[in-house]
Protein backbone atom coordinates (compact mmCIF):
# COMPACT_ATOMS: atom_id res chain seq x y z
CA UNK A 1 0.00 0.00 0.00
CA UNK A 2 2.83 2.40 0.84
CA UNK A 3 4.39 1.81 -2.56
CA UNK A 4 1.06 2.39 -4.29
CA UNK A 5 0.57 5.64 -2.35
CA UNK A 6 4.10 6.73 -3.28
CA UNK A 7 3.52 5.99 -6.97
CA UNK A 8 0.18 7.82 -6.91
CA UNK A 9 1.75 10.80 -5.11
CA UNK A 10 4.56 11.01 -7.66
CA UNK A 11 2.11 10.65 -10.56
CA UNK A 12 -0.12 13.36 -9.06
CA UNK A 13 2.86 15.67 -8.58
CA UNK A 14 4.06 15.14 -12.16
CA UNK A 15 0.54 15.77 -13.51
CA UNK A 16 0.15 18.96 -11.47
CA UNK A 17 3.59 20.22 -12.51
CA UNK A 18 2.81 19.47 -16.15
CA UNK A 19 -0.51 21.31 -16.02
CA UNK A 20 1.01 24.35 -14.30
CA UNK A 21 3.82 24.54 -16.83
CA UNK A 22 1.47 24.05 -19.76
CA UNK A 23 -0.60 26.97 -18.39
CA UNK A 24 2.52 29.14 -18.23
CA UNK A 25 3.79 27.93 -21.59
CA UNK A 26 0.44 28.62 -23.29
CA UNK A 27 0.51 32.24 -22.10
CA UNK A 28 4.14 32.59 -23.18
CA UNK A 29 3.21 31.19 -26.60
CA UNK A 30 0.37 33.72 -26.98
CA UNK A 31 2.82 36.53 -26.20
CA UNK A 32 5.49 35.16 -28.56
CA UNK A 33 2.92 34.94 -31.35
CA UNK A 34 1.94 38.55 -30.68
CA UNK A 35 5.48 39.92 -30.49
CA UNK A 36 7.23 37.56 -32.93
CA UNK A 37 4.62 36.41 -35.45
CA UNK A 38 5.73 33.48 -37.53
CA UNK A 39 7.58 31.72 -34.71
CA UNK A 40 7.21 27.98 -35.17
CA UNK A 41 5.48 26.03 -32.38
CA UNK A 42 7.86 23.20 -33.28
CA UNK A 43 10.69 25.42 -32.05
CA UNK A 44 8.96 27.14 -29.13
CA UNK A 45 7.48 24.16 -27.29
CA UNK A 46 10.61 21.91 -27.19
CA UNK A 47 12.70 24.85 -25.99
CA UNK A 48 10.08 25.78 -23.40
CA UNK A 49 9.81 22.27 -21.98
CA UNK A 50 13.60 21.89 -21.74
CA UNK A 51 13.73 25.13 -19.74
CA UNK A 52 10.69 24.21 -17.64
CA UNK A 53 12.11 20.79 -16.76
CA UNK A 54 15.79 21.82 -16.62
CA UNK A 55 16.01 21.57 -12.82
CA UNK A 56 14.78 17.97 -13.01
CA UNK A 57 16.87 17.02 -16.06
CA UNK A 58 20.09 18.25 -14.42
CA UNK A 59 19.53 15.90 -11.47
CA UNK A 60 19.37 12.74 -13.59
CA UNK A 61 22.59 10.67 -13.76
CA UNK A 62 24.49 11.68 -16.90
CA UNK A 63 27.85 10.59 -18.38
CA UNK A 64 30.75 12.82 -17.29
CA UNK A 65 30.97 14.41 -20.74
CA UNK A 66 27.49 15.92 -20.23
CA UNK A 67 28.11 17.26 -16.71
CA UNK A 68 28.96 20.81 -17.86
CA UNK A 69 25.62 20.83 -19.70
CA UNK A 70 23.88 19.56 -16.55
CA UNK A 71 25.43 22.39 -14.52
CA UNK A 72 24.23 24.92 -17.09
CA UNK A 73 20.74 23.43 -17.02
CA UNK A 74 20.77 23.66 -13.22
CA UNK A 75 21.34 27.42 -13.40
CA UNK A 76 18.64 27.86 -16.07
CA UNK A 77 16.23 25.62 -14.17
CA UNK A 78 16.87 27.44 -10.90
CA UNK A 79 15.89 30.80 -12.34
CA UNK A 80 12.88 29.22 -14.03
CA UNK A 81 11.65 27.98 -10.62
CA UNK A 82 11.46 31.62 -9.50
CA UNK A 83 9.79 32.71 -12.74
CA UNK A 84 7.30 29.86 -12.41
CA UNK A 85 6.33 30.96 -8.91
CA UNK A 86 5.91 34.60 -9.98
CA UNK A 87 3.93 33.52 -13.07
CA UNK A 88 1.54 31.41 -10.95
CA UNK A 89 0.68 34.61 -9.08
CA UNK A 90 0.61 37.09 -11.97
CA UNK A 91 -1.02 35.13 -14.80
CA UNK A 92 -4.35 34.37 -13.04
CA UNK A 93 -4.60 38.08 -12.20
CA UNK A 94 -4.05 38.95 -15.87
CA UNK A 95 -6.65 36.38 -16.94
CA UNK A 96 -9.14 37.77 -14.43
CA UNK A 97 -8.69 41.29 -15.81
CA UNK A 98 -9.11 39.94 -19.35
CA UNK A 99 -12.37 38.26 -18.34
CA UNK A 100 -13.70 41.39 -16.61
CA UNK A 101 -12.80 43.63 -19.57
CA UNK A 102 -14.46 41.16 -21.95
CA UNK A 103 -17.69 41.19 -19.93
CA UNK A 104 -17.61 45.00 -19.85
CA UNK A 105 -17.41 45.14 -23.65
CA UNK A 106 -14.03 46.92 -23.61
CA UNK A 107 -11.80 46.77 -26.67
CA UNK A 108 -9.20 44.15 -25.73
CA UNK A 109 -7.48 43.80 -29.10
CA UNK A 110 -4.16 44.96 -27.65
CA UNK A 111 -4.56 43.31 -24.26
CA UNK A 112 -2.13 40.42 -24.80
CA UNK A 113 0.70 42.73 -25.80
CA UNK A 114 0.03 45.28 -23.05
CA UNK A 115 -0.55 42.75 -20.28
CA UNK A 116 2.46 40.76 -21.47
CA UNK A 117 4.66 43.84 -21.32
CA UNK A 118 3.52 44.57 -17.75
CA UNK A 119 4.11 40.98 -16.63
CA UNK A 120 7.56 40.81 -18.26
CA UNK A 121 8.50 44.12 -16.61
CA UNK A 122 7.31 42.86 -13.21
CA UNK A 123 9.20 39.60 -13.64
CA UNK A 124 12.37 41.54 -14.46
CA UNK A 125 11.90 43.72 -11.35
CA UNK A 126 11.33 40.65 -9.15
CA UNK A 127 14.45 38.95 -10.53
CA UNK A 128 16.68 42.01 -10.08
CA UNK A 129 15.36 42.84 -6.60
CA UNK A 130 15.40 39.19 -5.56
CA UNK A 131 19.00 38.79 -6.76
CA UNK A 132 20.01 41.82 -4.72
CA UNK A 133 18.42 40.30 -1.60
CA UNK A 134 20.16 36.97 -2.25
CA UNK A 135 23.68 38.26 -2.86
CA UNK A 136 23.74 41.32 -0.60
CA UNK A 137 24.13 40.05 2.96
CA UNK A 138 22.98 41.71 6.18
CA UNK A 139 24.44 41.21 9.64
CA UNK A 140 21.83 40.72 12.36
CA UNK A 141 23.18 41.16 15.87
CA UNK A 142 21.64 39.68 19.03
CA UNK A 143 22.92 40.61 22.48
CA UNK A 144 21.90 38.01 25.04
CA UNK A 145 22.42 37.90 28.78
CA UNK A 146 22.39 34.43 30.33
CA UNK A 147 21.92 33.59 34.03
CA UNK A 148 25.18 31.63 34.06
CA UNK A 149 28.82 32.46 34.62
CA UNK A 150 31.14 33.10 31.67
CA UNK A 151 34.90 33.08 31.59
CA UNK A 152 34.53 36.13 29.37
CA UNK A 153 31.96 37.79 27.12
CA UNK A 154 31.73 35.86 23.86
CA UNK A 155 31.27 37.01 20.29
CA UNK A 156 29.87 34.24 18.09
CA UNK A 157 29.43 34.40 14.31
CA UNK A 158 26.67 32.14 12.94
CA UNK A 159 25.64 31.20 9.42
CA UNK A 160 23.25 28.54 8.19
CA UNK A 161 22.09 27.25 4.82
CA UNK A 162 25.11 28.16 2.72
CA UNK A 163 24.01 25.66 0.04
CA UNK A 164 27.44 25.63 -1.55
CA UNK A 165 27.48 24.16 -5.05
CA UNK A 166 27.28 25.24 -8.66
CA UNK A 167 25.10 28.29 -7.94
CA UNK A 168 26.33 29.55 -4.57
CA UNK A 169 30.07 29.37 -5.14
CA UNK A 170 33.43 30.57 -3.87
CA UNK A 171 32.75 34.22 -4.62
CA UNK A 172 29.79 34.40 -2.24
CA UNK A 173 31.57 32.11 0.22
CA UNK A 174 34.62 34.40 0.34
CA UNK A 175 32.36 37.34 1.22
CA UNK A 176 30.99 35.36 4.15
CA UNK A 177 34.46 34.36 5.36
CA UNK A 178 35.71 37.95 5.14
CA UNK A 179 32.61 39.30 6.88
CA UNK A 180 32.84 36.77 9.71
CA UNK A 181 36.58 37.26 10.18
CA UNK A 182 36.03 41.03 10.39
CA UNK A 183 33.84 40.33 13.45
CA UNK A 184 36.90 38.81 15.20
CA UNK A 185 34.68 36.07 16.66
CA UNK A 186 35.52 33.84 19.57
CA UNK A 187 33.52 31.01 18.00
CA UNK A 188 32.10 30.39 14.52
CA UNK A 189 29.05 28.15 14.12
CA UNK A 190 27.66 26.75 10.84
CA UNK A 191 24.12 25.55 11.52
CA UNK A 192 23.61 23.02 8.71
CA UNK A 193 23.08 22.80 4.95
CA UNK A 194 26.61 23.89 4.15
CA UNK A 195 26.22 21.74 1.02
CA UNK A 196 23.57 21.98 -1.65
CA UNK A 197 23.07 18.19 -1.75
CA UNK A 198 26.06 16.94 -3.75
CA UNK A 199 29.59 17.13 -2.36
CA UNK A 200 31.02 17.02 -5.94
CA UNK A 201 31.04 20.80 -6.66
CA UNK A 202 32.25 21.40 -3.09
CA UNK A 203 35.27 19.25 -3.94
CA UNK A 204 35.69 20.50 -7.51
CA UNK A 205 35.77 24.16 -6.44
CA UNK A 206 37.89 23.38 -3.35
CA UNK A 207 35.41 25.18 -1.15
CA UNK A 208 36.69 23.54 2.02
CA UNK A 209 39.90 25.55 1.57
CA UNK A 210 37.90 28.77 1.59
CA UNK A 211 35.97 27.65 4.67
CA UNK A 212 39.30 26.81 6.30
CA UNK A 213 40.15 30.52 6.28
CA UNK A 214 37.52 31.18 8.95
CA UNK A 215 39.28 32.43 12.07
CA UNK A 216 37.92 32.05 15.60
CA UNK A 217 39.75 32.09 18.93
CA UNK A 218 38.05 28.99 20.29
CA UNK A 219 37.10 27.03 17.19
CA UNK A 220 34.79 26.60 14.22
CA UNK A 221 31.96 24.07 14.53
CA UNK A 222 29.24 22.84 12.18
CA UNK A 223 26.27 20.48 12.15
CA UNK A 224 24.58 18.52 9.39
CA UNK A 225 21.46 19.73 7.64
CA UNK A 226 18.92 17.82 5.61
CA UNK A 227 20.78 18.56 2.38
CA UNK A 228 23.95 16.86 3.61
CA UNK A 229 21.81 13.77 4.13
CA UNK A 230 20.25 14.14 0.66
CA UNK A 231 23.76 14.20 -0.83
CA UNK A 232 24.54 10.81 0.79
CA UNK A 233 28.26 11.51 1.12
CA UNK A 234 28.51 12.67 4.71
CA UNK A 235 31.82 10.97 5.52
CA UNK A 236 33.63 12.59 2.61
CA UNK A 237 32.20 15.97 3.56
CA UNK A 238 33.07 15.67 7.26
CA UNK A 239 36.59 14.46 6.43
CA UNK A 240 37.14 17.53 4.24
CA UNK A 241 35.85 19.81 7.00
CA UNK A 242 38.07 18.14 9.60
CA UNK A 243 41.10 18.61 7.35
CA UNK A 244 40.60 22.41 7.47
CA UNK A 245 39.94 22.49 11.20
CA UNK A 246 36.14 22.57 11.22
CA UNK A 247 34.56 20.02 13.52
CA UNK A 248 31.18 18.69 12.36
CA UNK A 249 29.23 17.70 15.46
CA UNK A 250 26.93 14.71 14.96
CA UNK A 251 25.02 14.27 18.21
CA UNK A 252 28.16 15.44 19.99
CA UNK A 253 29.19 18.04 22.54
CA UNK A 254 32.29 20.21 22.37
CA UNK A 255 33.56 22.16 25.37
CA UNK A 256 35.31 25.44 24.60
CA UNK A 257 35.76 28.87 26.22
CA UNK A 258 33.82 27.68 29.26
CA UNK A 259 30.66 26.86 27.25
CA UNK A 260 29.21 23.72 25.71
CA UNK A 261 28.58 23.62 21.96
CA UNK A 262 25.99 20.91 21.31
CA UNK A 263 25.48 19.73 17.74
CA UNK A 264 22.47 17.59 16.91
CA UNK A 265 22.12 15.44 13.86
CA UNK A 266 19.51 16.85 11.53
CA UNK A 267 15.92 15.67 11.84
CA UNK A 268 16.45 13.82 8.53
CA UNK A 269 18.61 11.36 10.48
CA UNK A 270 15.45 9.91 12.02
CA UNK A 271 14.62 8.36 8.63
CA UNK A 272 17.96 8.43 6.75
CA UNK A 273 20.50 7.38 9.41
CA UNK A 274 20.43 3.80 10.71
CA UNK A 275 21.49 5.09 14.14
CA UNK A 276 18.79 7.78 14.18
CA UNK A 277 19.57 10.73 16.42
CA UNK A 278 19.74 11.25 20.17
CA UNK A 279 17.26 13.22 22.21
CA UNK A 280 18.31 16.59 23.59
CA UNK A 281 18.11 15.25 27.16
CA UNK A 282 20.46 12.34 26.40
CA UNK A 283 22.95 14.68 24.71
CA UNK A 284 23.09 16.91 27.77
CA UNK A 285 23.28 14.07 30.26
CA UNK A 286 26.28 14.43 32.56
CA UNK A 287 27.12 18.02 31.59
CA UNK A 288 27.78 20.73 34.16
CA UNK A 289 24.57 22.71 33.70
CA UNK A 290 25.98 25.73 35.53
CA UNK A 291 27.82 26.41 32.28
CA UNK A 292 26.14 27.96 29.21
CA UNK A 293 24.78 25.44 26.69
CA UNK A 294 24.59 26.54 23.04
CA UNK A 295 22.92 24.05 20.73
CA UNK A 296 22.74 23.85 16.94
CA UNK A 297 19.80 21.95 15.48
CA UNK A 298 19.32 22.67 11.80
CA UNK A 299 15.54 22.41 11.63
CA UNK A 300 13.69 24.70 14.09
CA UNK A 301 11.70 22.13 16.03
CA UNK A 302 11.59 20.77 19.57
CA UNK A 303 11.89 24.09 21.38
CA UNK A 304 10.01 22.82 24.42
CA UNK A 305 12.27 19.77 24.80
CA UNK A 306 15.37 21.97 24.50
CA UNK A 307 14.02 24.37 27.13
CA UNK A 308 13.20 21.52 29.53
CA UNK A 309 16.64 19.99 29.08
CA UNK A 310 18.35 23.26 30.03
CA UNK A 311 19.64 24.56 26.69
CA UNK A 312 20.38 28.29 26.90
CA UNK A 313 20.68 29.21 23.21
CA UNK A 314 19.24 27.23 20.28
CA UNK A 315 20.42 28.09 16.77
CA UNK A 316 18.58 26.86 13.65
CA UNK A 317 18.04 27.65 9.99
CA UNK A 318 16.40 25.52 7.30
CA UNK A 319 13.36 27.71 6.53
CA UNK A 320 15.12 30.45 4.51
CA UNK A 321 12.13 32.44 5.79
CA UNK A 322 10.34 31.06 2.75
CA UNK A 323 13.07 32.54 0.50
CA UNK A 324 10.54 33.83 -2.02
CA UNK A 325 7.32 35.56 -0.99
CA UNK A 326 4.59 34.57 -0.34
CA UNK A 327 6.07 31.23 0.82
CA UNK A 328 7.04 32.96 4.08
CA UNK A 329 3.33 32.92 4.96
CA UNK A 330 3.51 29.12 4.79
CA UNK A 331 6.74 28.70 6.79
CA UNK A 332 5.32 31.04 9.44
CA UNK A 333 2.49 28.54 9.98
CA UNK A 334 4.61 25.40 9.73
CA UNK A 335 7.08 26.35 12.45
CA UNK A 336 6.72 27.85 15.90
CA UNK A 337 9.44 30.27 14.78
CA UNK A 338 10.46 30.37 11.13
CA UNK A 339 12.78 33.38 11.44
CA UNK A 340 14.11 35.77 14.03
CA UNK A 341 14.20 35.56 17.82
CA UNK A 342 12.00 33.87 20.42
CA UNK A 343 12.34 33.62 24.18
CA UNK A 344 10.79 30.41 25.49
CA UNK A 345 11.04 30.07 29.25
CA UNK A 346 14.82 30.38 29.79
CA UNK A 347 15.64 29.37 26.21
CA UNK A 348 16.78 31.90 23.59
CA UNK A 349 15.89 30.66 20.09
CA UNK A 350 17.34 32.24 16.94
CA UNK A 351 16.32 31.00 13.49
CA UNK A 352 18.32 32.37 10.58
CA UNK A 353 16.98 32.97 7.09
CA UNK A 354 20.29 31.56 5.86
CA UNK A 355 23.28 32.79 3.92
CA UNK A 356 22.83 31.03 0.58
CA UNK A 357 19.81 29.93 -1.42
CA UNK A 358 18.22 26.69 -2.58
CA UNK A 359 17.11 26.61 -6.21
CA UNK A 360 16.99 30.12 -7.64
CA UNK A 361 19.45 32.65 -6.19
CA UNK A 362 16.44 34.86 -5.51
CA UNK A 363 14.97 36.18 -2.24
CA UNK A 364 11.81 38.21 -1.76
CA UNK A 365 10.65 39.10 1.79
CA UNK A 366 13.89 37.42 2.88
CA UNK A 367 17.56 38.38 2.98
CA UNK A 368 20.88 36.61 2.97
CA UNK A 369 22.13 37.00 6.52
CA UNK A 370 24.88 36.34 9.03
CA UNK A 371 24.05 36.25 12.74
CA UNK A 372 26.25 37.97 15.30
CA UNK A 373 25.78 36.84 18.91
CA UNK A 374 27.12 38.68 21.90
CA UNK A 375 26.79 36.54 25.03
CA UNK A 376 27.40 37.66 28.58
CA UNK A 377 26.24 37.05 32.14
CA UNK A 378 23.00 38.76 33.26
Amino acid sequence: MKRIRLVLSIAGGVLLLSLVNFYIGYHAWLLIQNWLPGTSPGVFWPVFWVIALAFIICRTPLPSVFRPLARFLKVIGSYYLALMQFAIILLPVADLFYWILSLAGTDISGYISEAGAVIVALLAIFIVWGSRNAWSTVLRVHTLGLPKQFERELTIAVASDLHLGDIVGNRHLKKMVDRMNAMEPDIVLLAGDVLDDSVEPFVRHRMSEQLGKLKARYGVFAVLGNHEYYGKDIKKYTDLMNEVGIRVLQDEVAETAGVYIVGRKDKAAESMDTEGRKSVASLLEGLDMTRPVIMMDHQPTGFEAAARAGVDVLLSGHTHRGQIAPIHWITRRLFELDWGYLNKENLHVIVSSGYGTWGPPIRLASRSEIIGLSLSTN
